[in-house]
């Protein structure tokens, strides 16, 4: 016969397996919901660290870029100078604020169209390229390397020269403030105010654009008017842009012959862009 004593020390000991049993279970769903945090925990950071990498790697190449072919001029140097054209005439051309080596360029990537300086924002200062379509240079930089940052390139449907009443320039907007991440800062009258000026430069001139216009277009607008030829179709746009303007730019009677460049980023919004306009001036 069974004693008492003994019948309930089997029954505490099958409620203490059942106890450990039960926190056996527990702790395995716990040490599994760790482990799948860790992991994503893991994921992220190397998400994190592989964007931050991208853009440290776009960024290293343009300044090593621009080590190697950008020489600032003198701030005394004339800033205009008088050559003769092919027929012997005298016409005046814009000393840019920057001497570019396009050779160098030219040797690294021959889709080479010019390269961009900001007056107000010296930070963008890159070489502009144009590929045969709008996607290539979206996620290639100058060297054709695939990151996101891409490259500022020139419309595929524009001239390569800036010859066009209307050339658009892309580039993104990019968080670390690289390309065209700090354009937006054109919203602010203060920017402006430093200079209203920006310089494209070619391997056969250099050219200087006032800002006329600065606001948020819709991608499907009519800011992306290609305009080919000289004409009445010039005046009308210009106007029209420079009537969507959220910051005044001054007067200025825009011509049939105008040579007009749109700066375009995106905004974070897939249905606009950022858009800064501006026109050529010449030497006087």
């Amino acid at each position: 016969m069974t004693k008492i004593g003994e019948k309930e020390s089997k029954q505490e000991r099958n409620r203490k397996k059942k106890k450990k049993k039960k926190t056996s279970a527990s702790d395995i769903i716990l040490m599994l919901i760790f482990i799948i945090a860790l992991a994503v925990a893991i994921f992220a950071g190397y998400k994190l660290y592989s964007i931050f990498a991208e853009y440290k790697a776009g960024v290293d190449e343009y300044s090593q870029i621009a080590d190697t072919v950008v020489k600032e001029r003198d701030a005394d140097t004339e800033k205009v100078k008088q050559l003769k054209d092919a027929k012997g005439k005298i016409v005046k051309h814009w000393n840019s604020p920057l001497e570019i080596d396009f050779n160098e360029l030219k040797s690294i990537n021959k889709d080479v169209a010019g390269w961009l300086y900001m007056e107000a924002l010296p930070d963008i200062s890159y070489p502009i390229v144009q590929g045969k379509d709008n996607e290539y240079y979206l996620h290639h930089t100058y060297k054709k390397e695939e990151v996101f940052a891409g490259s500022i390139f020139v419309d595929c449907k524009n001239s390569k020269d800036f010859s066009d009443q209307n050339t658009i320039v892309y580039g993104h907007n990019m968080k670390n403030g690289s390309m065209f991440g700090t354009l937006k800062q054109y919203k602010l009258q203060e920017t402006v105010d430093k200079s209203p000026y920006f310089w494209i430069i070619t391997p056969d001139d250099a050219y200087k654009y006032k800002i006329f216009s600065i606001y948020t277009a819709n991608v499907d607008g009519d800011t992306y008017t290609l305009i080919k030829g000289p004409g009445t179709e010039t005046v009308d746009y210009g106007n029209a842009m420079k009537a969507k303007s959220n910051i005044d730019m001054g007067d200025y009677e825009f011509k049939q012959t105008d040579k007009m460049v749109t700066l375009s980023t995106c905004t974070g919004d897939s249905s606009t862009r950022f858009v800064v306009q501006g026109v050529r001036v010449d030497p006087e």
